[in-house]
């Protein structure tokens, strides 16, 4: 609906959010108070008249790369009942309007502002510029600006044009990304007669000098001197590698920074997203387990990462507080040197055993010990016994990988998602050694050489220009996954040469690099692993599809969401996964590969020529899983977006083959299941055509593994057995990035045992604080 992801994900704020700052335009000497997105480059200021004037209007400036076809400022914080400036090049001119909007709707003219162009605005090949007075702005209809306060303002973006570039009431589609920053109003007033110059488009020379805003709210190059509140460690992500780290680092007696990007996500973390139905509660999407599948289909989707171009969390918890939370205990195997991994490393069970302690498995998660909506899982059990598959409890019996199924096993406790966001992440925040910063956006690290000195944020509290240091020999910590962690490398001058000369390309990025003699050659990136999936749907008789998860948002079965309600028992208690089962292959090439099947009730899209039961279906997705030999790339393009450079999918002709001739395997046995009709694909169609055929948009399982992977040196791996950042002092990662080779199951509980014996190595690193 138009605009309603702005407007609903005001309420969940936190109090910290970055800061606008004083800065000076070059082009006409005003002197703005003003942030600047570090996603877009996108730059907003004003400046008002003296405060005793009491005035109401202000002179502004939007500043955008030509890539942004439109841009809104919001002066309510909401595009709900606020005053909305929006602003487009046409040519070498700018096209602006002031508008409106009392519902989810395009939003419409506003009568009383008046919006005047000044000079200085301009239109060029790399970017344009909106330099404006405003008068009759400071009030309207059900809102105003506090001019003496310092109120949350928002921001909206598109890469699509209006319909009608040249007619300033132009109708346009709804934004592809936004934000919040607080605005400092009160620090925004200049004097009475430097007001008045710059508002008939003169100019005069400020009373003191101020820099002129970069992507994080300064121009500081990434060599300068950090000076603020240091850290003995700074984390950058609250994902499950950030979360468990700093736990561990603050258990230590080490005082701990934790940045995340975004905002809450569960009810005990201040989240306030739930469904109608959960009104009253603090019971959120991401606490409801049963609610995972409505994560895809919900319009108002903030929690995903708007600069990645696949699935990623931008959240407390990171991935563990969208997933399915299907959760593994890693098998040996998973930490051999085989499946690459450093001969350090392969005594993993100490860290694993910390892990279960702290977060245990369960495969019943609802409250009252039963299991619900399990036809899935009998049917699929019917189809794998006559194969000699056996039956276990799987995480109780975690080695064994062939030819085994068990029902699914969560992290969920009490009914209720857990993961890192309920366990660890509560203890570090009870030490007093401990903060942590939502919506902090860190572009780069802060280094001279080798030397990390602190890392650049958007949030201006942490520090003068919004550098973080460090005290001495302090460190830094990457956790910010197989996207960001790399995206933050390159804009530090630490990656392959054709990333780092990306960043060079964009204007305020290139300001933050190092000198090129500083540049640190590591194959970041590469070595990217993810599960290629291929569903199969089927119908049996038994089957209850759930309506395909369809309304558990919005009009949930009664008695299961009153159930749930009650006691955090019964169907939501449990997300869509019943049972999995593995299977050992041997390619063609002689090597050993693992396939690995989920069994849940309903499907995401059926082909078929069948007439077929709705109500009746579910689906096996059957990936591959360790022991997988194809590679991919992934990387940023000119607007800083991570994205995959090269699909990791069957690069190796032997990895398709082989989970060809296991669906095939899986198949030989649906005729001895009474009613069992397999209708994607259906009888018309081969497998070996339908994995061939399989849309590459749907291959992936969002598993992204090794894009930073650990290595012997710096010629194979980023980090090094300590996760050091090869050609650095102080420089860690800990997140999925790291981890060199997909692992047995779902990645999760193997990063997060990873998580526990990283924070081990790097306490026991020598020369720390």
């Amino acid at each position: 609906m138009f605009l309603r992801s702005l407007l609903c994900a005001l309420p969940l704020l936190g109090t910290v959010l970055a800061q606008s700052v004083s800065y000076t335009d070059p082009d006409n000497s005003i002197v703005f108070q003003g942030y600047t997105d570090p996603v877009h480059s996108v730059t907003y200021g004003v400046v008002f008249p003296p405060l005793a004037a009491n005035s109401t209007e202000f002179l502004g400036e939007i500043v955008a790369p030509i890539a942004n076809a439109w841009v809104g400022l919001t002066l309510g914080g909401a595009m709900i009942d606020s005053l909305l400036l929006v602003a487009w090049p046409n040519g070498n001119t700018i096209v602006s309007s002031p508008r409106y909007a009392s519902d989810y709707v395009q939003p419409l003219w506003y009568s009383g502002p008046t919006l005047t162009t000044l000079p200085s605005s301009k239109v060029n090949a790399t970017h344009w510029k909106w330099v404006f007075r405003c008068q009759n702005c400071t009030v309207w209809n059900g809102g105003s600006i506090n001019l003496s306060g310092a109120p949350t303002w928002a921001w909206a973006v598109s890469t699509v044009p209006v319909v009608t570039p040249s007619d300033a009431n132009s109708t346009f589609v709804e934004h592809t990304d936004f934000g919040f920053w607080g605005e400092i109003v009160a620090n925004a007033h200049a004097s009475a007669s430097d007001y008045s110059t710059w508002a008939s488009g003169g100019t005069v020379t400020p009373s003191s000098t101020t820099s002129v805003a970069s992507s994080t709210t300064s121009s500081t190059s990434a060599t300068s001197t950090a000076t603020g509140t240091p850290y003995d460690y700074v984390i950058v992500g609250a994902g499950p590698g950030g979360i468990i780290t700093a736990d561990r680092l603050s258990q230590a007696g080490k005082k701990v920074l934790l940045l995340e990007r975004g905002g809450p996500s569960t009810g005990e973390t201040g989240g306030t997203d739930n469904a109608g139905w959960c009104n009253g509660t603090e019971l959120t999407k991401f606490d409801v387990p049963g609610l995972f599948e409505s994560m895809f289909t919900d319009p108002n989707s903030w929690y995903w990462c708007k600069d990645i171009t696949v699935f990623a969390g931008c959240l407390l918890g990171g991935g563990t507080s969208i997933n399915g939370a299907l959760y593994w205990l890693p098998t040996d195997s998973d930490f051999s040197t085989a499946n690459g991994w450093p001969a350090a490393w392969v005594n993993h069970q100490p860290y694993t055993a910390k892990l279960s302690a702290r977060l245990p498995s369960t495969d019943h998660p609802s409250t009252d010990g039963k299991r619900y909506l399990e036809q899935s899982a009998t049917v699929a059990a019917l189809l794998l016994a006559p194969q000699g598959y056996r039956n276990i409890t799987i995480n109780s019996d975690t080695n064994s990988k062939d030819h085994v199924y068990g029902n699914s096993a969560f992290d969920f406790i009490g009914g209720k998602r857990g993961g890192p966001v309920a366990t660890y992440f509560q203890t570090a925040k009870a030490r007093s050694n401990f903060v942590y910063k939502d919506y902090v956006m860190v572009s780069n690290v802060v280094r001279n050489g080798a030397t990390i000195t602190g890392v650049q944020t958007n949030d201006t509290s942490l520090g003068p220009n919004g550098i973080v240091p460090l005290t001495k020999n302090g460190r830094v910590i990457l956790s910010a996954g197989s996207y960001g962690s790399p995206r933050i490398l390159f804009q530090s001058g630490i990656g392959p040469a054709d990333m780092i000369a990306v960043v060079a390309g964009n204007a305020a990025a290139a300001a933050r690099l190092p000198t090129p003699a500083n540049y640190i050659n590591l194959p970041v990136g590469e070595n990217v692993s993810d599960n290629p999936s291929i569903n199969l749907v089927f119908t049996h008789p038994t089957i209850d599809a759930y309506d395909n998860w369809a309304d558990v948002w919005t009009d949930p079965r009664v008695a299961d969401a009153n159930q749930y309600l009650k006691d955090q028992s019964g169907v939501f208690a449990g997300a869509s996964p019943k049972l999995n089962f593995w299977r050992s292959y041997t390619g063609t090439d002689s090597k050993q590969r693992y396939i690995q099947g989920t069994v849940r009730p309903g499907a995401a899209s059926v082909n078929t020529t069948y007439p077929y039961n709705a109500s009746e279906i579910f689906t096996i997705t059957t990936y591959l899983s360790q022991g997988i030999t194809s590679r991919g790339r992934i990387g940023i393009n000119a607007a800083l977006t991570g994205l995959p450079l090269v699909n990791p999918w069957f690069t190796d002709p032997v990895d398709k083959s082989t989970l060809i001739t296991a669906i095939k395997d899986l198949l030989t046995t649906v005729g001895d299941v009474p009613g069992l009709t397999l209708i994607t694909p259906d009888n018309k169609t081969s497998i070996t055509d339908y994995v061939n055929n399989y849309d590459p948009g749907t291959l992936d399982s969002n598993h992204w593994v090794g894009s930073n992977s650990i290595g012997a040196n710096s010629t194979v791996g980023v980090v090094d057995v300590n996760t050091k950042v090869f050609g650095t002092n102080n420089l860690f990662i800990v997140d999925a990035s790291i981890i060199p080779a997909l692992p047995m199951g779902n990645p999760h509980g193997a990063l997060m045992s990873m998580a526990e014996q990283a924070s081990a190595k790097i306490l026991a690193l020598a020369g720390g604080p």
